[in-house]
């Protein structure tokens, strides 16, 4: 096996830490958060708490792992552009960071449902104060989806100058990426079409999991001479 083709491979095996993100962030809330209902979440997530503790631990594992695949990227495209390579770290700095931070409000909503660290206020604040806290959680996920557009517009750039990996996939990518930061946009402005638009995009997002199966089976190709550049 060849470095380039090792080197891609091991970013494929990073990529699959994206396997977990539908488990914490649409199985775990499906199960655990009654929308518009304090009381109704506060009876669920107890009676569910291990798994929404599943859930922290996936997120926070899957924000880890996001940074050793931006490394893994960073080592497979720096000859190929180092200043992109450079913001696509930097870019998944700045999201892995919101998410290990955003795990913290479900982790003090888990405290206030349990009633532990000194809470003392009466059953329907508690509920209440729980509630917000896992709200302000989905909250910092439509602000991260920004990042998880952002991130894929240098990504899709290097994959196209690259010449070891499909031109095609590279423009995928970016159109992934402009994908999320219109999600995150509507997010902001008209949030009562987020979820329309996401259905609508499904088949944008996939190039995540293309991408992922495609530097983990066939890796990249060094028959083709690799651009070098520096932007």
């Amino acid at each position: 096996m060849t470095p380039l083709k090792k080197t891609a491979r091991i970013a494929g095996l990073w990529y699959l830490s994206f396997s977990l993100g539908p488990f914490y962030l649409i199985y775990v809330p499906s199960k655990t958060i009654v929308q518009n209902n304090a009381a109704a979440t506060a009876a669920s997530v107890i009676a569910h708490e291990t798994l929404f503790r599943l859930g922290m631990l996936a997120e926070t594992v899957g924000a880890v792992t996001f940074i050793a695949l931006s490394l893994a990227l960073y080592r497979l495209f720096e000859h190929v552009g180092r200043h992109r390579a450079r913001q696509l770290v930097a870019l998944v700095l700045v999201s892995s960071a919101l998410s290990l931070a955003s795990v913290l409000f479900n982790a003090a909503a888990l405290l206030v449902f349990r009633r532990d660290g000194g809470v003392v206020f009466d059953t329907p604040m508690r509920e209440a104060m729980g509630m917000l806290l896992t709200r302000i959680h989905g909250q910092a996920s439509g602000v991260n989806e920004m990042f998880w557009g952002l991130w894929l517009l240098p990504f899709g750039s290097l994959v196209v100058s690259s010449r070891f990996l499909p031109r095609w996939l590279g423009y995928w990518l970016l159109l992934d990426g402009v994908a999320w930061v219109a999600m995150s946009v509507a997010w902001f402005l008209v949030p009562q079409y987020n979820d329309a638009l996401f259905k609508y995009l499904q088949p944008v997002f996939l190039v995540e999991l293309v991408a992922m199966l495609w530097l983990l089976i066939i890796g990249a190709k060094e028959n083709r001479p690799i651009v070098a550049a520096t932007k």
